[in-house]
C-alpha cells in the first residue's frame, strides 16, 4: 500500500516539472494559467500573435506589451514554440488558493481529490 501511495506521489509531483505551455497555439486559459499572465496579459499575447503570426522562438515572447525581461525569465522554463500545451493541475496550484482562477480550479478538482483520497488510504489496489 505504501508503494502504492508512494508512486502516485511521484506522478503528481512530475507533472509540476513536465507542464509547458506552447506559446503558438494556447488558448486564453492556458495563458492565464502562468504564473504573471493575467487575462489582459494573456489577451495581448493572443493579439501579438494574430498580427505577427507565430512566434518563432520562446524570446519573442518579450515583444509582447507588459512581458519584461523579469517576467519573462520566470515564464521561460514553461514555454514552448512547439508541441502541445500541457498545462497541469499542479501549474496552476502555484498560484495559491486565493490567486487560482476559476478555470484552472476546475481542473485542479481531480488531482486535488486523488491527494485527498490517497492520504486517507481510500485508493484501493
Amino acid at each position: 500500500m505504501q508503494r502504492l501511495l508512494l508512486a502516485l506521489m511521484l506522478c503528481l509531483c512530475s507533472g509540476i516539472a513536465l507542464a509547458t505551455t506552447n506559446i503558438n497555439t494556447a488558448t486564453k486559459d492556458e495563458l492565464v494559467a502562468l504564473p504573471g499572465i493575467g487575462p489582459a496579459k494573456a489577451q495581448a499575447i493572443l493579439d501579438h500573435r494574430k498580427a505577427h503570426g507565430s512566434f518563432k522562438s520562446v524570446e519573442e515572447l518579450k515583444d509582447v506589451k507588459g512581458i519584461g525581461a523579469k517576467r519573462f525569465e520566470k515564464l521561460k522554463p514553461e514555454l514552448a514554440i512547439s508541441g502541445p500545451t500541457t498545462v497541469k493541475a499542479a501549474a496552476a496550484d502555484r498560484k495559491g488558493g486565493g490567486g487560482v482562477r476559476q478555470s484552472a480550479r476546475a481542473d485542479a478538482q481531480p488531482v486535488v481529490a486523488a491527494k485527498r483520497d490517497a492520504a486517507a488510504g481510500a485508493i484501493k489496489p
